[in-house]
């Protein structure tokens, strides 16, 4: 194989990489990114971009000393805008082309946006650009305004009240963290939030946006100084579509992360795949770990190692001096088993009707929930049918559960 190349160079893209220098591969590398900058973490934008104390930087995943060392060509600040197939060669803004032996998609995902009239005053957050635009923002007194309590929502309200804002968080929802969060974790998020001075409304919808105004459908009126638009986010498919590959909320993989064109390969928010360690289940994940564990394996599988993904979906989130940790798929366990170590700590695992884990979700102060999610993970990973009342029982230890 002659040469490879990744579009999208954010995590998947770089972690690619280096996982097929790791894996041998001697061939040429192609990296291409829109952004004018080198491949980053995109964790740190709504946390420690916007708090840290002095101009804050980029978290580099490959540097410039990285890359050469890889013999990775970094195109930065060009946009692929077509693939063509027949002819293995992308299609660059530039107006050059680069052609491959077999391609990794990375493209990510989009911030989703307010379909409402006015939507377009609601600012975004997906660029180190972005965050530093709402840094800017985040003076103390200001009056910010959320639509969305889902993680990325709440992670900025958190960011936003440390940096002395009046914070309301809109959530049309009847609570926040809906999607993949037990309601029992959600009341402590919230009530940890408005502990913190943040407004939280919940179960109320918008009627449109002004420029400095929230306009909400019961009559409301909510100023702001700033209005963020944290609803989540859309895979980014149209390069893909318009190739002509399947798409399934995301672009569609195999348990290999092989698209439906035999050299072409997709990883990270982008990409929905098979996962043949839970049933078979269709899935696309948007979490900075599995963005990482995708990219390996399609790494893998593009120098013809047949590798299936299997790895078991982990995601965190912070929250104040909280931390919030889930481990496989919760909504896959309809039974569910409470762990309480102390009054601020609680683990709940999701078990299937056949007694299999399924998932953990977990959330305390620090790292005070760190090691059961990570057992609770291998335990998944396994297959197993811990015992409840070792579950439920802080007094014994998870890692006797392993041996079965």
């Amino acid at each position: 194989m002659k040469s490879i190349a990744i579009i999208g160079a954010g995590m998947a893209g770089a972690r690619a990489c280096i996982s097929l220098r790791a894996n041998g591969y001697a061939g040429a590398i192609t990296l291409l990114g829109e952004e004018d900058l080198l491949p980053y973490d995109r964790p740190p934008l709504s946390k420690a971009s916007i708090t840290q104390e002095g101009e804050p930087q980029p978290v580099w995943l490959l540097d410039e000393t990285i890359a050469r060392e890889l013999k990775v060509d970094v195109r930065k600040g060009v946009a692929a805008i077509a693939i063509s197939q027949g002819e293995k060669a992308v299609a660059l803004s530039n107006g050059s082309s680069v052609t491959y032996d077999k391609l990794l998609i990375a493209t990510g995902a989009r911030p989703r946006t307010l379909s409402i009239a006015g939507g377009e005053h609601a600012l975004t957050l997906r660029t180190h650009d972005d965050a530093i635009e709402l840094r800017k923002r985040f003076a103390v007194g200001s009056s910010i305004i959320i639509i969305g309590g889902g993680f990325i929502g709440l992670e900025l309200a958190s960011s936003a009240a440390k940096r002395g804002c009046h914070v309301t968080v809109v959530e049309a929802q009847p609570r926040i963290l809906m999607r993949g969060v037990p309601e029992a974790i959600a009341r402590i998020v919230h009530a940890r939030h408005e502990q913190a001075g943040v407004a939280v409304l919940t179960g109320v919808g918008l009627s449109h946006l002004t420029k400095a105004a929230v306009h909400l459908e019961d009559g409301r009126v909510l100023a702001a100084d700033t209005i963020i638009a944290g609803i989540g986010a859309a895979p980014e498919t149209t390069l893909a579509a318009m190739a002509g590959l399947a798409i399934d909320n995301g672009i569609a993989c195999d348990q290999h992360m092989r698209t439906s064109s035999p050299d072409i390969y997709a990883a990270g928010d982008c990409a929905s795949f098979i996962h043949v360690r839970l049933g078979n289940r269709r899935m696309r994940l948007e979490a900075w770990r599995s963005a990482q564990d995708q990219a390996t394996t399609a790494a893998e599988n593009m120098l013809g190692l047949a590798r299936q993904h299997s790895s078991v979906p982990w995601f965190w989130s912070d929250q104040y001096e909280l931390s919030l940790q889930i481990a496989g798929v919760p909504e896959m366990g309809p039974v569910t088993v409470a762990r309480k170590p102390n009054e601020q700590t609680i683990i709940l695992f999701h078990l299937a009707s056949d007694g299999a884990l399924m998932g953990a979700s977990g959330i305390g102060p620090g790292n005070a929930i760190a090691r059961d999610i990570k057992l609770a993970e291998m335990m998944i990973a396994k297959g197993l049918k811990p015992l409840v009342d070792v579950l439920a029982d802080p007094g014994q230890q998870l890692k006797s559960l392993l041996k079965g």
